[in-house]
């Protein structure tokens, strides 16, 4: 087996625990904000998808690295 695959396969999936966990953390937290203080629904939303795609756009670049591997 061509050690490149497995470099390519390690570096998508150790680069993309991160993003996974920190994507969920921040689903729960603002889903238990908003239970607790529903009015508060508007201004959460916007920094949780902006919090989202930046941990996203970390996943992003371990995908582009196992590409130019």
């Amino acid at each position: 087996m061509d050690l490149s695959v497995i470099a390519k396969a390690l570096a998508i999936a150790i680069g993309s625990i991160a993003p996974a966990i920190s994507i969920g953390k921040i689903g729960a937290k603002a889903m238990e904000s908003i239970g607790r203080n529903p009015e508060s629904a508007g201004k959460i939303l916007v920094p949780m998808l902006l919090s989202a795609a930046f941990a996203e756009a970390i996943a992003i670049y371990a995908l582009v690295i196992a590409f130019s591997i």
